[in-house]
């Protein structure tokens, strides 16, 4: 009987540990099976539907305000009749997708369309010199549009991009009414194929964000700033403003600047020369 039982006890004992190998193996297959998934480059999630990954690094640490991006844009380098940047930025962000509804009119259409950026013209009322200046979000230190949202959906990042959360927004379009600058946009029509680093969705407010992903995988241009390099035109610098050795900061120190509407003391992100 003793003998009996300590062999019952040994064959109990390896089909635990026959079992806990199995169940090794199946969690380092599982493993494996999910590390694998994480690494590919391209997934369909659903039919059409495919996400990329970034090639770069993506952020492994907080936000913080160490840094501040911004834009210098010298105006006496911005050509007239170029919109590099405007289709640079619709490209990135995935605005170029936007499809006009067949019974909607040509001017209904390019007053609702979401546009990050728009060239503005200034002439001077004594001089007749005329202007031209790309204007987008602001990106303020004290944004009005963060003020006045019922749901926190406006935000500030630590590292001073002004940015809206698809989540929470409501389409109340408060922020809009508040933006000094005209520099937000509202998405009255389903979208369609979205573009994973840039989503967005119906009834959202939408605006610049200084290329936020590029931001948080490591990149250090913007797509307008890319495209006006590309044009020979270099009318757009991008960089940190607290670091005095980057390139925005040096440029700073070089010619002089100004805010669009100085007077409401917002502390914009977004700097003019030549205005």
């Amino acid at each position: 009987m003793g003998k009996a039982t300590e062999m019952n006890d040994k064959h109990t004992r390896s089909e635990a540990e026959s079992g806990a190998l199995k169940a090794s193996a199946i969690d380092g297959g599982r493993r494996g099976f999910i590390g694998v998934a994480a690494g590919v480059t391209a997934a369909m999630v659903a039919p059409g539907v495919i996400l990329h990954a970034v090639a770069a690094a993506p952020r492994s640490q907080p936000v913080t305000s160490d840094v501040r991006w911004g834009l210098l844009i010298d105006t006496t380098k911005c050509v007239d009749g170029c919109s590099a940047c405007v289709e640079a930025c619709g490209r990135e962000n995935g605005l170029d997708l936007q499809v006009k509804s067949e019974d909607e009119s040509e001017a209904r259409w390019d007053h609702q369309k979401s546009v990050w950026i728009r060239k503005v013209k200034l002439q001077d009322n004594q001089t007749g010199r005329v202007t031209n200046l790309p204007m987008m979000c602001q990106h303020c230190e004290h944004p009005p549009c963060v003020d006045v949202c019922p749901t926190g959906a406006s935000f500030k990042r630590a590292d001073g991009i002004v940015m809206v959360d698809r989540h929470l927004c409501i389409g109340c379009r408060y922020c809009m009414m508040a933006c000094p600058y005209k520099a937000r946009s509202f998405i009255h029509q389903g979208t369609s194929g979205q573009l994973t680093r840039a989503p967005r969705g119906k009834g959202c407010v939408e605006s610049c964000n200084l290329c936020v992903h590029r931001r948080d995988n490591g990149e250090e241009s913007t797509a307008c700033v890319d495209a006006c390099v590309a044009e020979g035109h270099e009318a757009i610098v991008f960089g940190d403003l607290k670091d005095p050795a980057s390139p925005i900061s040096r440029k700073l120190n070089e010619i002089p600047s100004r805010q669009i509407r100085e007077d409401l003391v917002l502390n914009t992100g977004v700097r003019y020369s030549g205005v």
